[in-house]
């Protein structure tokens, strides 16, 4: 896959969660065009063109971010900021996956521009079940402007 060209990007740094969200958006089919990055640096790194991923199109963004909050390096908020400060990247939907469910996390990242704030089904079959409705809904259904 070319990653200038990545459709969704997703920030887990749970091995398993990972390989869940993955095997979810295969099955619905979204799984041909994912950039991963495993902490917020490189998140960052690859939606902006630095660090190792100096030189990258940013002209070319992902279609939709799934972001857990509880990341090495650099949170999902500290990700978050930015992305949605910048007029370049704003538009992007950004989805919190998190495990978190304080107020005070979800709070914080609605007031930061967060398109949509899931909490993480413990149940494997309501992992994999929301998270192909995620991907259906904002790659099929939602209607995004053009660039």
């Amino acid at each position: 896959m070319n990653v200038d060209a990545a459709k969704i990007m997703l920030v887990e740094d749970d091995s398993q969660d990972l390989e869940l969200t993955l095997r979810a958006l295969g099955k619905a089919n979204l799984a041909d065009q994912i950039q991963v990055a495993r902490d917020g640096v490189e998140a960052l790194d690859f939606i902006f063109g630095e660090g190792s991923h100096a030189g990258r199109d940013v002209g070319t963004i992902p279609r939709l971010i799934l972001l857990d909050i509880k990341l090495p390096k650099v949170d999902g908020m500290a990700v978050l900021e930015p992305l949605k400060a910048d007029s370049r990247t704003r538009s992007i939907p950004v989805v919190m996956l998190t495990s978190s469910s304080e107020v005070k996390d979800l709070t914080q990242c609605y007031r930061l521009g967060v398109n949509s704030y899931i909490v993480k089904p413990v149940n494997m079959n309501a992992f994999v079940k929301a998270v192909q409705d995620l991907g259906m809904y904002w790659l099929l259904l939602n209607e995004a402007p053009e660039e």
